[in-house]
């Protein structure tokens, strides 16, 4: 069978194993976690979509005027897709990657738009916000995949 990649000089062929090695450390783990977390969120019931609604609307406060159910739905079913977008390996890094930081800015924005989250410095997380500030991790593994070379 004809294989193109006996066509490349050896050192290009340890370019392409090491790209997909990266890609996977960052894609895997992090596609797990993401559609595990979405799949609990489909049919989540009434005080969990309120309560999901309540944080989303402290980042983005256009959100309030949103029904609670169907948030929760949208929130559910979208991150069950960056998961299986990450753990897909047809998938572009540069696609998947786009997702996963758009998703965790998203995030961000309940962290840095609740004062709670954060000390006084606005930046480093309390006890509270100790939860969401890991979400800066999705944005910075959404960046790296966007860098890696194409496949």
């Amino acid at each position: 069978m004809f294989n193109p990649l006996n066509l490349l000089p050896a050192n290009q062929k340890a370019a392409k194993s090491k790209t997909r090695l990266a890609s996977g450390a960052l894609r895997v783990p992090t596609g797990l976690y993401i559609l595990n977390s979405g799949i609990g969120k489909i049919g989540a019931d009434e005080g969990t979509a309120e309560f999901l609604h309540g944080m989303a609307v402290t980042g983005i406060p256009a959100l309030k005027d949103m029904d609670k159910e169907t948030f929760a739905k949208f929130v559910a079913y979208s991150e069950t897709g960056i998961g299986a977008a990450l753990l897909a390996p047809f998938v572009p890094n540069r696609l998947a990657g786009a997702a996963l930081a758009t998703f965790g800015a998203g995030l961000l924005t309940m962290y840095f738009g609740n004062d709670a989250m954060t000390e006084d410095d606005g930046i480093r997380p309390s006890q509270e916000g100790l939860p969401l500030s890991k979400d800066s991790w999705l944005v910075a593994i959404g960046a790296a995949l966007m860098a890696l070379p194409r496949k």
